[in-house]
């Protein structure tokens, strides 16, 4: 059974940017929870930029409104720089399921360890809501995000062909944590 791997609390809330692509340097990374509508077109905007499939403001809506607890931004200087989308329902009426809906990054703030900061808040999160299993697909040729959820303790569970609208397959990861 995969567990999360966790490597340390995030202490306080923050991180520290550092290695990586241009970008801020070392300014203080500050992790914050979904507060107002007023994020919202930050959120848009890097999922957006990102994300191959295009969503509209309902389906962001959808996740945001019904689950606010389970969505976290990166924010550097009062910038949005990083996002993270989910819900948390039932699952066959068995046990209680995570999805990690969507999660971005803007490109000069990468490999700072902010997208896997913001999935393990949304796990630790997801496990307050006595979480049993995480699950997301992810485009089956974006390595980096593969490496992300890996390293995480996610493991390859199912291949979904021509999933996204661009005919790209899917790979669907799970990660047990019970």
């Amino acid at each position: 059974m995969a567990r999360l791997a966790l490597d340390g609390e995030l202490r306080g809330g923050r991180g520290r940017g550092g290695g990586g692509g241009g970008g801020g340097g070392d300014e203080p990374i500050q992790y914050v929870r979904y507060e107002s509508e007023l994020q919202m077109p930050d959120i848009m905007r890097l999922i957006t930029k990102d994300l191959s499939e295009p969503y509209s403001i309902y389906t962001y809506r959808y996740f945001i409104h019904n689950w606010p607890q389970l969505c976290f931004l990166a924010v550097v200087q009062r910038e949005c720089v990083g996002a993270i989308v989910c819900k948390l329902d039932m699952h066959k009426k068995m046990f209680r399921r995570g999805y990690i809906a969507m999660l971005a990054v803007d490109s000069q703030y990468r490999r700072k360890g902010i997208g896997t900061n913001l999935v393990k808040k949304a796990i630790y999160a997801m496990v307050e809501g006595d979480c049993d299993e995480v699950v997301l697909e992810t485009e089956i040729t974006n390595k980096s995000a593969l490496k992300l959820y890996e390293n995480l303790g996610f493991v390859r569970d199912k291949r979904l062909f021509r999933y996204y609208l661009n005919g790209v397959d899917a790979l669907r990861l799970k990660l047990w944590l019970r």
